[in-house]
């Protein structure tokens, strides 16, 4: 059950998209049997949505900003371009593991590699040019990680911002990325209302 789409919606659209990889039901498992928070993972459908962005966009180098326990880095991973790669960032060092330990069982441990540290100081490291980045990490700082890393997105990259209808709630840090997004003249976005909310941001040509 999701906070924004009704339960049956959420349901038929899961029924009537491609089922997921197995390792995914065995890694859900193990977080809801482990985690205080297992909603934080991003789930069957959105986990769908990610991949198929990553199968259409075809990119190079991927960052992500918020591993938790793996889906979304492993089902980008799966459906990467030869030669592709993703550098995944999380403070969590437990949680990292077991991301690891399901992308070794996913076969795709090869194409990710998991960094963890605070996500701004990972950032200041990297070089880029990301492809594609991928923000589902603590929300207060969003605008930073969307700071650090709008100058290090490629020609026709896109960041993906996860959670963003958050943003509906007056008190939530969420609503002053929303605005500074929709706001920013150098860039275009729409908010998409899967799961709780992804927006699409692009650099405008």
């Amino acid at each position: 059950m999701t906070a924004y789409v009704p339960e049956e919606v959420e349901r038929y659209a899961q029924a009537h998209s491609t089922p997921p990889d197995p390792v995914f039901e065995r890694l859900a498992a193990e977080t809801r049997a482990t985690q205080r928070s297992p909603q934080m993972m991003v789930g069957q459908l959105e986990g769908a949505f990610l991949r198929f962005v990553v199968a259409m966009a075809r990119p190079r180098l991927v960052l992500e900003i918020g591993a938790f326990t793996g889906w979304s880095s492993i089902a980008m991973a799966q459906a990467l371009p030869l030669g592709g790669r993703i550098v995944s960032c999380d403070v969590n060092e437990e949680t990292t593991a077991i991301a690891r330990r399901y992308a070794a069982q996913a076969g795709v441990a090869d194409r990710i590699e998991y960094r963890v540290g605070p996500a701004l100081e990972t950032l200041a490291e990297l070089d880029g040019p990301f492809d594609l980045v991928f923000i589902d990490a603590w929300k207060p700082d969003y605008v930073d990680y969307y700071e650090a890393v709008l100058p290090k997105l490629a020609e026709g990259g896109t960041i993906l911002a996860d959670n963003t209808l958050f943003g509906m709630a007056p008190d939530h840090p969420l609503r002053r990325f929303n605005e500074h997004v929709r706001d920013d003249p150098r860039v275009e976005c729409v908010l998409l209302p899967i799961r709780e909310g992804v927006t699409l941001i692009r650099r405008r040509p």
